[in-house]
């Protein structure tokens, strides 16, 4: 109860965009405060941070060191954001110097063991999500003057948009105005970058004049920022481009010994399929109630509708609607895209102010009545989703009776954004879920949406694996394609898979086309993150079937099981840390996280030594000329550690095969024959015509 007397940190929107600038109304990355009403804030030691992404999973592990500056002894809360797609993995501290490693339990017992040991005043820690945005751990006892070391690691899976990733870092800390945001210690980030898919540009938007750059091949990069006493008042922005020529999928695997594997397959568009839909309708539903209000959420809305309208073109046909408890439409008709329109559009928004309840059901029922069958209907819904509990279901039941040519397609305004319920209703309806924030730059914005709006590049994908065994596909039905977005399927796979084979099906603009090629799946333990990665996709599939009003029990069960198997904190799970080891035993509580922690430490220090070598071969040539004998001793693959899991090092153009490029047919946006004596035919008619025109002048 006396945590309710703390200042709630809110949580911070990651936009999938390069060159986001986050809100300074952000909340923290993690603030461990003296709870009981006397003020305790305790001073931050030290702050590091590390960061691997790898193609496309960040792991971040943060290192915080905390000291009591009071002279008495305090239970603390640790409070932190949940960044988007985020799941934590571990939850370690320091008692008597030794790191206790947590364990995942169900919500309830968890709580119940920690009171059980706070009554006997001994060393328990206790982490928990308290809802879709926030993680609270408790630690007690914190001795007087004495330092408390924390250990936290999440996965996260980041978006990609207009081919850029884009990774946050939550450092802004105003909760309240007498803690001191600035680390009195060593504040340090090392991110490291692997990506199937190369990778052209790593830039920071936060920290340009703070952090070091370094390319050291195409699939690997590497960002450093380190400083003393350093503010931790503003957040953390590094973002990469990626390219990849041609459509095709990439693929990679985990397996450990004994055990089912686990993959993930990544199709991305390439520039071959870069033409450009025209032509489209578009509805905006704009959110104009009261809780849009707050934080100049209206206002961000009204900028990114007038900034999406200017970047219409003269082929497309626009309608704009505000809803509170009913909608109002502006023009009742579709209507092309034109100065007048626009003023028009300019003036509608202007005259919107935020107030009444939230009630998304009849504004959606009336943006299906704009529906014509011979033109692509989108719906672009702005709001902060924080429509009434009992509508959300009948909600989402809504989406599954959109007209076959409409995608719904949901922006979430501002940091208060109920972002599992938009992201489920585009994915529902095949379309995609943004989010902005105060600082974006809305014209660049409104430019990356539109561009995935009409090049929608491959609908209605099925994909078909032989020769391997492959199971709990998530998502199960694959969404739609567009250029700058790649789809990710994640699934387990059972025995070998070195020769399987892998079709992929679809449509690209009204015509049908389908690819097959072999990939291997290994057998190896390389990439652990993806076990706990497919898990926490599995676990917002089984949230979302309780969202559209499932049975409740059995899967709040599965949810639990997969929590405490892959040491994942959800609602219904929690962390909890012990002592030692004798107190797990006596609360028969298996040590799951502390083998998996194991393992997976062992198959990242694997990879971390491979990607040594690759730096060392990077300055190879740099400095006085070596023999060419040394350079190739320097490139030599690093010995493996003892009893460590051997991983395979992944060799680059080397079977077995991980990414396969498409050969696919030219799908312009036009009509009309695309084949070889077309071109010729072209190309001699555009001579005929420049001979023409010399004779004439």
């Amino acid at each position: 109860m006396r945590a309710r007397r703390c200042k709630r940190i809110g949580w911070l929107a990651v936009v999938a965009t390069v060159l986001s600038v986050l809100s300074p109304m952000s909340r923290g990355a993690g603030l461990l405060i003296a709870d009981g009403g006397f003020g305790g804030v305790l001073e931050i030691k030290e702050h590091a941070v590390d960061v691997v992404i790898n193609n496309g999973i960040a792991v971040t592990k943060i290192t915080q060191v905390f000291h009591n500056t009071e002279k008495r002894q305090v239970e603390a809360l640790y409070t932190f954001p949940v960044p988007k797609g985020a799941s934590v993995a571990n939850f370690s501290m320091w008692i008597n110097g030794k790191e206790m490693v947590g364990e995942v339990l169900e919500k309830e017992r968890a709580r119940e063991i920690y009171n059980s040991y706070k009554r006997k005043r001994r060393d328990p820690g206790l982490l928990e999500q308290v809802d879709y945005k926030r993680f609270e751990m408790r630690i007690f006892p914190i001795g007087p003057e004495a330092d408390q070391k924390v250990e936290v690691t999440y996965y996260q899976e980041l978006d990609v948009d207009s081919d850029w990733f884009s990774y946050v870092y939550p450092l802004a800390t105003v909760t309240r105005g007498d803690i001191d945001e600035r680390t009195t210690g060593r504040f340090a980030m090392n991110l490291e970058v692997k990506s199937a898919v190369p990778i052209v540009k790593l830039v920071s938007p936060s920290h340009t004049q703070d952090m070091v750059m370094a390319r050291h091949d195409e699939s690997y990069w590497q960002a450093s920022l380190e400083m003393r006493e350093g503010s931790l008042a503003r957040d953390l922005v590094v973002a990469g481009r990626l390219s990849r020529p041609k459509t095709g999928i990439d693929l990679i695997t985990t397996k450990p010994k004994g055990e089912d594997g686990t993959f993930l397959m990544t199709l991305t568009a390439g520039e071959d399929l870069g033409k450009a839909l025209s032509g489209m309708d578009y509805v905006f539903v704009v959110d104009i109630s009261g809780s849009m209000a707050n934080d100049s959420k209206l206002a961000m809305s009204k900028a990114s509708v007038s900034a999406f309208v200017e970047a219409l073109g003269e082929q497309d046909r626009v309608e704009l609607m505000t809803f509170n408890v009913k909608p109002t439409a502006l023009f009742d008709t579709m209507t092309a895209m034109n100065a007048s329109t626009r003023s028009r559009a300019a003036e509608f928004l202007d005259a919107q102010s935020a107030r009444g309840g939230t009630v998304l059901r009849p504004a959606i029922q009336t943006a299906y009545r704009y529906a014509d069958p011979d033109r692509q209907l989108n719906v672009v819904i702005l709001s902060d989703g924080m429509t009434e509990q009992k509508e959300r279901s009948e909600l989402i039941r809504l989406i599954g009776e959109r007209p076959r040519n409409c995608r719904v397609f949901c922006v979430g305004v501002g940091n208060e954004v109920n972002r599992p319920l938009l992201e489920q209703i585009a994915e529902d309806s095949g379309g995609l879920a943004a989010f902005i924030s105060r600082g974006d730059d809305f014209a660049r914005q409104a430019q990356a949406f539109r561009r995935k709006l009409v090049r929608p590049v491959a609908t209605d994908l099925q994909v078909r694996f032989d020769g391997v065994e492959v199971y709990d596909l998530e998502p199960k039905l694959l969404p739609s394609l567009y250029h700058g977005v790649p789809v990710r399927l994640f699934g387990r796979y059972r025995g070998g898979g070195a020769n399987a084979r892998v079709t992929i099906e679809g449509d690209i603009r009204g015509r049908a086309f389908k690819k097959s090629s072999p990939l291997a799946f290994s057998a190896d333990a390389a990439n652990p993150e993806l076990e706990r990665s497919w898990a926490s996709r599995r676990v917002d599939s089984l949230v979302k079937q309780i969202n559209r009003g499932s049975s409740k029990s059995p899967i709040v069960d599965e949810i639990v099981r997969l929590g405490e198997t892959y040491s994942i904190v959800t609602e219904y799970t929690s962390f909890l840390v012990l002592e030692n080891d004798n107190e797990y035993k006596r609360w028969k509580i298996e040590r799951r996280n502390r083998s998996r922690i194991g393992r997976d430490r062992a198959a990242q220090k694997v990879r971390a030594d491979e990607l040594a070598a690759i730096r060392d071969m990077a300055v190879a040539d740099v400095g006085p000329a070596v023999k060419q004998v040394e350079k190739r001793v320097v490139a030599k693959a690093p010995t493996r550690p003892v009893n460590t899991p051997a991983v395979a090092t992944p060799q680059r153009n080397a079977k077995p095969r991980r990414s396969v490029d498409f050969d696919l047919p030219s799908f312009g946006g036009g009509t009309g024959p695309v084949g070889p004596l077309f071109l010729l035919f072209g190309l001699w008619a555009r001579r005929k015509k420049i001979r023409k025109e010399r004779r004439r002048s």
